[in-house]
């Protein structure tokens, strides 16, 4: 059997873009750092978040069925690191400039892409949910150098080779 720390050691070497998957809704508005994004299908076009259940985020998420996966630009790693601090929801919203599509999610003005989407099915897998997502709206950005992590650390990827 595997162990989780060593799953977890394994997981830190899998390059990752970084996300902020945010919600508005009935419970408020909300937002969270993720890693743990992939589409799944584009007929109908459809990506799949995935979240800790004991998250305080889970709830937002859960009750609003929306979501938007703000894909981040290189120089958003102070954004990245507000949305998965301590800070309150409305106090992460005052970090970036914000709009919303067809959902009401906030999407970053400059993320590399961001993906409006309707939350269809919830599936829980041990302490993690995972959420389908049907994308309604999309909206990219003019800038296409992304954030990813890896190794435990941030890095740039899409910037000018040097020659």
């Amino acid at each position: 059997m595997v162990e989780s720390v060593d799953f977890r050691n394994a997981m830190a070497l899998l390059t990752s873009a970084v996300n902020v998957v945010t919600t508005a809704g009935v419970s408020g508005r909300h937002g969270f750092t993720a890693s743990a994004v992939c589409s799944v299908t584009d007929n109908p076009p459809t990506l799949l978040v995935c979240m800790n259940t004991a998250s305080r985020s889970y709830t937002y998420f859960e009750e609003n069925k929306t979501l938007a996966v703000n894909v981040l630009n290189a120089h958003h790693q102070d954004i990245s690191k507000v949305f998965s601090s301590k800070m309150s929801s409305e106090e992460r919203f005052e970090h970036g400039e914000w709009t919303m599509l067809k959902t009401g999610s906030p999407v970053l003005n400059d993320a590399v892409v961001s993906f409006d989407c309707e939350i269809e099915q919830i599936q829980e897998v041990g302490t993690h949910a995972v959420f389908i997502c049907r994308i309604l709206a999309i909206q990219q950005g003019q800038n296409h150098h992304g954030l990813v992590y890896f190794n435990r650390d941030y890095h740039h990827v899409g910037l000018p080779k040097l020659l």
